[in-house]
């Protein structure tokens, strides 16, 4: 095998399988949350969530906490599988800006900042947005339906 293709060469099936790879972990990474948000894992609450948007300042918290949850779970379970894959990652984008731009404003970037940084909600949204660009593989519910 020759030095440039093992620095920079691939095949189809090892791209396929990476974008396999990421988007389950990425996808059951906003479901936990969801399910955080949910009280199903961890400490929080929907109404935990709720009260913190309103200390925010955010208007209607207790919809805009359903949102959230709701986006993170189906957008999450949506990417996970690879259906509706585009249209999921352009949400979850939405939704890690808001979150980053809203709950995490004047932090910095880095998440170890007090108060913590926007620096996971960034990382989010930019994993997202490599699927919204790249799509979801071959091994995907898109590429298997349509």
């Amino acid at each position: 095998m020759e030095l440039g293709s093992l620095l920079h060469g691939t095949n189809p099936l090892f791209v396929d399988l990476a974008l396999l790879v990421g988007r389950v972990a990425i996808g059951v990474c906003f479901m936990i949350h969801a399910f955080g948000k949910l009280g199903w894992v961890g400490s929080g609450s929907l109404d935990g969530f709720a009260s913190w948007l309103a200390d925010l300042g955010v208007p209607m918290p207790a919809v805009q906490a359903r949102m959230a949850m709701v986006s993170e779970l189906v957008g999450g379970a949506l990417l996970a599988v690879g259906f509706a894959t585009r249209p999921a990652a352009a949400v979850l984008i939405f939704t890690m800006l808001v979150a980053g731009i809203v709950g995490h404003r004047g932090a910095g970037y880095l998440i170890t900042n007090d108060p913590p940084g926007a620096e996971y909600t960034i990382n989010l949204a930019v994993v997202c947005a490599m699927f919204l660009l790249t799509g979801p593989g071959a091994i995907s519910l898109d590429a298997m339906m349509f």
